[in-house]
């Protein structure tokens, strides 16, 4: 078993308070992770508003290198990457290679993005009193950036965040989730031997309301979250007058339309619903499916979910490994037995054994039941029989959510209509909301938070624009 440290200002740093990083599967210790102080939080943010003046002086080239090393040092390490997803995330091992890989693809992509941080030219002679005008804008970086993020994904996304920030010339505060917190220190480890300047990375694991001190201080430019609404929505409220980007979550809707390539979207919807234990939040939630071809999907789905292994992630059988805690787990049956109660049905599923959920499908809901009005966050999925298009998109959108949709169908009529009502971050055709490209923009509306992520979109959220004005016409000029 590793014990870690503190990173503070890129040095390593002893504390009084120590956590043990837990297993889901069984509960077993597997990391001690020191707990960064208040005063080490103090001298987290001094090292961060110093660096600053280093950072936004790097020229591309330099951040360039920076970030490809980093990738090919994450690419070395791809193996220990993998087995500590498995081991403090309770991710199945074949999912966690996958992310790992894609982890050093997103600081990669962010290294090719810190050379196209481009700017306009912009001919100003609209009228005869602005002849000889010409403008020239430019994204300059805005300042430490404080990144948090959450446990389903403790390696990809740290490196949506600290890679974009990098590229933009910002030094980072990475604060992982108290459950997940060895990726995000292993990352940091890697950085500084990537070549970034050391007081320009931080890694802070803390409980949360201790990190508010970072959220709330003015040293503090920007503050990229991703978790749970709640504790979103309340970053923005006490981060002051700073920049603030937010990644929430959803509820899944897919509809399969009656055109829709069958047996493609039934393998699809169990992929996106069960998954990582559901435990995505563009995992796959509610499926509204045609009338006439309800039947025939239940009859392909059902027998596919009941096939799902549910069991130790390190086995390489298992499909479907732990939630995050029993608690969670307990959480979320609770939903499901309240659908049951309410008169939904469930065709498959069992309450939880400790942290093992396993794949559940409930039909008869309705729309106010928390299984669909909420984000499940577990590995259940409701299935909802249609007869009018409109009438399943308007199921699809009708909640607080806006994160991410699918759409299964072969009529470009409706693909168009469904992109420009749906009030969503981002519609998929034929396929499901849980896919996403890691250079794509990635992001949500109304509850499920504000800004984008992507390298080249979170660089734009994490760069300010700047106008400089030249008069050609000037006496002299």
């Amino acid at each position: 078993m590793k014990e870690y440290q503190v990173l503070v200002g890129g040095e390593w740093k002893e504390s009084g308070e120590i956590a043990d990083v837990r297993f889901p599967y069984s509960g077993e210790t597997v990391a001690r992770v020191a707990l960064a102080s208040e005063a080490q939080l103090e001298a987290t943010l001094s090292a961060a508003k110093r660096s600053f003046s280093v950072m936004k002086t790097l020229p591309a080239r330099k951040r360039y290198d920076i970030l490809n090393a980093l990738a090919d040092l994450i690419e070395r390490r791809i193996r220990d990457f993998t087995e500590m997803i498995v081991l403090e995330g309770g991710k199945t091992r074949s999912a966690a290679a996958v992310e790992a890989g894609r982890a050093a693809e997103t600081i990669r992509i962010s290294a090719e993005e810190s050379r196209r941080i481009n700017g306009e030219v912009l001919p100003l002679d609209w009228t005869t009193d602005t002849e000889g005008r010409l403008g020239i804008t430019r994204r300059f970086p805005v300042g430490p950036v404080l990144a948090i993020t959450a446990f389903n994904f403790p390696l990809n996304l740290a490196c949506h965040k600290l890679g974009p920030a990098i590229a933009a010339g910002n030094p980072v505060i990475l604060k992982p989730a108290s459950a997940t917190p060895v990726c995000s220190l292993m990352l940091g480890e890697l950085a500084l031997e990537a070549g970034l300047p050391e007081e320009a990375i931080s890694v802070v694991p803390c409980p949360g309301e201790r990190a508010e001190i970072l959220a709330k201080d003015p040293r503090v430019a920007f503050i990229s979250f991703t978790g749970s609404p709640e504790v979103g929505w309340h970053l923005k409220e006490i981060a002051g007058r700073k920049r603030v980007c937010l990644e929430l979550g959803g509820n899944g809707p897919v509809i399969v339309h009656e055109d829709a390539p069958l047996e493609y979207a039934v393998g699809r919807v169990v992929t996106g619903g069960f998954a990582s234990a559901g435990q995505v939040c563009i995992a796959v939630q509610r499926v509204y499916v045609h009338r006439k071809i309800y039947a025939t999907f239940m009859d392909m789905l059902l027998p596919r979910v009941r096939r799902l292994n549910v069991g130790d992630p390190r086995d390489d059988a298992t499909d479907v490994g732990p939630m995050i805690s029993p608690g969670a787990a307990a959480n979320a049956w609770g939903k499901v037995g309240e659908a049951v109660a309410g008169g939904a049905t469930l065709l498959c599923g069992k309450p939880p054994e400790g942290p093992l959920f396993s794949p559940a499908v409930l039909t008869g809901t309705t729309p106010a039941m928390r299984v669909n009005r909420e984000e499940a966050f577990a590995p259940f999925i409701t299935v909802t029989p249609y007869d009018q298009f409109d009438e399943a998109a308007g199921l699809a959108t009708g909640t607080e959510y806006g994160l991410q949709m699918g759409v299964f169908t072969r009529d470009i009529a409706r693909v168009f209509s469904v992109f420009e009502k749906s009030e969503m971050g981002g519609v998929i055709i034929n396929d499901i909301p849980s896919f996403r490209a890691d250079p794509m923009p990635y992001g949500g509306t109304r509850l499920s938070g504000t800004g984008r992520e992507g390298p080249r979109y979170a660089i734009e959220e994490m760069t300010e624009l700047r106008t400089m004005v030249i008069n050609r016409n000037a006496p002299g000029a």
